[in-house]
């Protein structure tokens, strides 16, 4: 930045740019809300952590001290907040929130999805009878693969298909944390890394090339035929 000195003559310092970035929190949010993807009928769910410090300095942490808590993963504990994630078959995000680290997967769902109707994909953190039917109520048909002393759910080829690929989400996961840096632990202020997570989501929606579903998988068709109609499909049953 010193050798861009005389470009940006009236560029702020490194402390005053930490020091006011946090009353851009709000425009970003309202930003973010504008940049919500399309509606298709199909969609996945997941969470992911949002660590603030090593587990191992939870005791000693001050920055997020009263907010962030501790909580548990397929990797193991850690200390900070849940991103929970709703995207569509093209990689797009609908809907996002953050919870504490303790929270129920389940808990954040209905209010992310209350304005989408369609097919929801997620994993078995998010089996649950009840959970299931408030989400039916709401036009929403939840899929996921049942553990072993469990029923299989009778569940059609298209909606193998889709429920197969629901690693989408979690690579849409990976490009938010190491491409667009939405964690790290270096934050002085909470109101700086919600900054941060807000600016590093809106970075990932204007990015020209995102995961997708390839529909040409679907039935095996080359001109994509049947995955249209399998769209058309869910459209028209959830209207």
């Amino acid at each position: 930045m010193r050798d861009l000195k005389k470009d940006f003559p009236n560029a702020l310092s490194y402390q005053r740019f930490v020091y006011i970035m946090e009353y851009a929190l709000m425009p970003l949010v309202i930003f973010l809300s504008g940049l919500k993807g399309r509606e298709t009928g199909l969609y996945y769910v997941d969470s992911t952590s949002i660590e603030v410090c090593h587990i191992k300095r939870e005791k000693s942490h001050k920055v997020f001290k009263g907010l962030a808590t501790k909580g548990k993963n397929s990797m193991g504990w850690f200390f900070g907040f849940k991103l929970h994630l709703v995207i569509n078959n093209f990689g797009e995000i609908m809907s996002c929130s953050l919870s504490k680290a303790n929270v129920d997967d389940r808990k954040p769902v209905p209010k992310l999805v209350e304005s989408l109707k369609g097919w929801l994909f997620g994993d078995k953190g998010y089996l649950g009878q009840a959970f299931m039917e408030k989400l039916k109520e709401q036009s929403i048909e939840l899929f996921t693969k049942v553990k072993k002393n469990m029923a299989k759910k009778e569940m059609s080829t298209s909606q193998k298909f889709f429920l197969s690929k629901r690693g989408l989400v979690e690579t849409v996961i990976d490009q938010l944390k190491n491409i667009c840096q939405i964690e790290h632990s270096r934050h002085r202020k909470p109101a700086n890394a919600f900054v941060n997570l807000i600016a590093g989501l809106i970075a990932y929606c204007f990015k020209p090339r995102k995961p997708s579903i390839n529909l040409r998988q679907l039935g095996g068709y080359g001109d994509c035929a049947y995955a249209k109609l399998t769209l058309l499909k869910v459209k028209a049953q959830y209207g």
